[in-house]
């Protein structure tokens, strides 16, 4: 994945561009030194001056009303607020008209954001103040104020709490009064920029010592980059919060959520400013220091399943290849691509106005149907069906395209969902609440009503992870969870009349991730790869969990991993550093679990003993081993022979040498597979040369 970027041969901005957003997904405003604020349209190319400002005002930040707050059309939404280096805040209207403006700060207002629901906006001061103003421009309060200036502030996903840069440091503070301040030191130098995603609640931060870091809503750093040659002058969360870019001194960086990096673009632009992505989250724009406005929009995105690999190339063509055989398929559509999902057999495909449903078996006659919205942020697929969040509404649609059901809930805000807080199966979906996150709510797949009784599942502390799994029936559905303190829970989805019976089956827990065919559960836990062959034994018997488990180590794939899938016996974590890292898993249990639901007791009794023996074979050729270590040493022949068989029999399994023994007697010994075959071949040869010639003594002794 990487960003393609375009730049006008001439700037159209006389001075450096400050600012830009976005009114949609073909129209931009950029905002420069030069006084003039400027229309882009994408569509026709063409660029127009929206208004002139007056000579003392120095446009610094721009950000647009949110146009919908829990699915609601805004008043008012096509209006932006505007702060400049003279002190004050401006309310200007879409067709460049100001309606209001206000003395905000002692000097420049250097940053000035929307809360998500349109309903208040915080503006940041050269003066060390954070003031908050209602959405017709009345001071409400003033939040924070300190010694040197806030060259940042980003609302929490709640509107509840404020982010703000003091120097080095960075500061949330909640609205209430009485509420506890969370306070760290973040970077080396002055903190320029953050930003704070609503939908995986992280937050990002460049600074003056050249770094970009992302850190979790508890100021715990989860990443930090290697210093850049420049500072980091901008950050910008995508819209779905999958990913992010970074821009400084000729410089722009595409980056996954967790911090490694898709791409790195160095464009003649200067300092960039200001990032902004569209809200489709297809698009960017920078504001560039030498006058330009930077355009980019990402291609080069990859999808997988099996033996399909799926490629965006343009806009809005897709690239299939079969790695079986070579087998290329192009895929066009009228608009950009705005969302996919590969998984099941089926290939679903959202752009700006459709949603194509495509088969595995066929690549050529795709479904079509019109979507409400055209702004689908999240697809989840299960095996009969899948799930789009489109605009501020949940939808479930079969492969066939028919609507099967829409769940709603009071309050659930639906456009901040992401693929950890809701899960889907053949007959349930599971959400986590996005106001209080130790509620899930359960609703029927096919009817959209809640399950049961309607009460929601309630956990004693935020959950962070939500996971449903795949197979049985619904009676049996089983839902895992991964809390704050990543402690790994199970628990029934249909309680049939009795409470929520919650059952902790780890701890310590990165990621997780069920299998596609079976109800078997992997992750890591404790630095510790984990398979849960059945881990519905709990609601059995607790004693028999820990036979069911399977561990080794995970060191390969670094801290902390992500589990991308769990499809057959094939576990694909991505590492902290991007790669992906494949790993096998036993096929016996999953058989099992085939067997014994389809009631095929023979042959679970097969693989059993099959299971068995081959345990068993494994064990005495390990135990071979080492009584052969103890022959060699022993005899003082042959050390570097076993040595050679017991690193090929370690290699077979992907297992490293941890006996004392050998590792003491493998110290200066070098194992050279064709030196110990011949030494093999020549002693061969000297006992069949010792034979024959007792042999022939023998012969020769019986004819006298």
């Amino acid at each position: 994945m990487r960003l393609k970027t375009s730049l006008l041969k001439e700037p159209k901005h006389r001075e450096l561009v400050s600012c830009v957003g976005w009114t949609s997904a073909d129209e931009l405003y950029s905002c420069s030194d030069d006084h003039h604020i400027l229309r882009w349209n994408l569509l026709t190319n063409d660029t127009s001056v929206l208004v002139r400002l007056q000579d003392q005002i120095y446009p610094l930040d721009l950000h647009w009303l949110p146009k919908s707050a829990s699915g609601k059309k805004q008043a008012g939404a096509d209006s932006f607020a505007l702060t400049s280096t003279d002190g004050k805040l401006h309310l200007v209207s879409k067709s460049g008209r100001v309606e209001k403006s206000v003395e905000a700060h002692r000097g420049a207002v250097l940053a000035g954001r929307w809360n998500h629901d349109g309903t208040a906006l915080i503006t940041a001061g050269e003066d060390g103040q954070l003031k908050i103003w209602s959405k017709s421009g009345m001071l409400r309060s003033t939040l924070a104020q300190q010694g040197t200036p806030v060259y940042s502030v980003a609302w929490a996903p709640d509107s509840g709490r404020v982010l703000y840069t003091s120097g080095r440091q960075l500061v949330i503070k909640p609205l209430q009064p009485s509420a506890k301040v969370l306070q760290w030191k973040a970077h080396d130098g002055v903190i320029l920029k953050v930003d704070w995603s609503a939908v995986n609640d992280l937050i990002l931060s460049g600074g003056e010592d050249c770094k970009y870091k992302v850190w979790d809503s508890y100021g715990r750093l989860l990443f930090s980059s290697s210093a850049h040659d420049y500072p980091v002058t901008s950050v910008a969360w995508a819209p779905d919060g999958e990913l992010f870019a970074m821009g400084s001194f000729h410089t722009l960086r595409l980056c996954d959520k967790t911090g490694w990096s898709y791409s790195l673009e160095k464009p003649s632009t200067g300092s960039l400013f200001s990032l902004a992505w569209s809200a489709d989250g297809t698009q960017l724009a920078g504001a560039c220091g030498n006058g330009h406005v930077l355009f980019a929009h990402v291609v080069e995105q990859r999808w997988e399943w099996r033996n399909f690999e799926i490629t965006l190339t343009k806009r809005r063509t897709m690239q299939v290849r079969n790695v079986l055989n070579d087998a290329v398929d192009v895929l066009e559509f009228r608009d950009r691509v705005i969302k996919a999902s590969l998984a099941h057999g089926h290939l679903v495909v959202t752009t700006s106005l459709q949603c194509y449903v495509y088969s595995a078996k066929n690549w050529n006659t795709p479904l079509i149907f019109d979507l409400k919205e055209g702004t689908v942020s999240l697809i989840v697929q299960a095996e009969r069906h899948f799930l789009l969040v489109d605009g501020a509404e949940l939808f479930v649609y079969s492969y066939e395209g028919r609507l099967v059901s829409s769940p709603k809930s009071p309050g659930l805000r639906m456009d901040i969902l992401n693929s950890q807080s809701i899960s889907l199966s053949n007959d349930t979906i599971a959400i986590r609440d996005t106001s209080d996150e130790r509620v899930i709510f359960l609703f029927e797949a096919q009817t959209g009503k809640a399950i049961g009784d309607g009460k929601p599942l309630n956990h004693k502390i935020e959950v962070v992870f939500v996971a449903l799994d795949q197979c049985g029936s619904s009676n049996d559905r089983r839902i895992a969870l991964i809390d704050k303190n990543r402690d790994l829970y199970l628990t029934s989805v249909r309680k049939l009349g009795r409470a929520h019976s919650i059952h902790k089956i780890g701890s310590m827990v990165d990621t997780m991730a069920w299998n596609d065919s079976a109800n078997v559960l992997c992750g890591v836990q404790d630095s510790r790869f984990t398979v849960w062959y059945y881990p519905s034994v709990v609601f059995v018997d607790k004693d028999l969990l820990p036979k069911t488990i399977f561990t080794r180590d995970s060191s390969e794939f670094s801290r902390p991993p992500q589990m991308v899938s769990y499809e057959g016996t094939q576990v694909t974590v991505r590492r902290v550093d991007g790669s992906l890292v494949c790993t096998a898993v036993s096929p016996y249990p999953s058989l099992l679990h085939e067997y014994t639901g389809s009631g095929r007791w023979e042959d679970t009794l097969r693989i059993c003993r099959f299971a068995k023996v081959s345990a068993s074979h494994i064990l005495r050729k390990c135990m071979s081993l080492r009584r052969a270590l103890e022959l060699a040493v022993k005899y003082k022949t042959h050390v570097d022979t076993v040595l050679a068989h017991r690193q090929k029999f370690l290699q077979d399994f992907g297992k490293q040498e941890t006996n004392k023994r050998f590792l003491q007697y493998s110290e200066g010994v070098e194992v050279d597979w064709e030196k110990i075959q011949a030494k093999i071949e020549m002693e061969f040869a000297m006992e069949r040369e010792k034979a024959a010639n007792a042999s022939v003594r023998s012969s020769v002794s019986i004819r006298r």
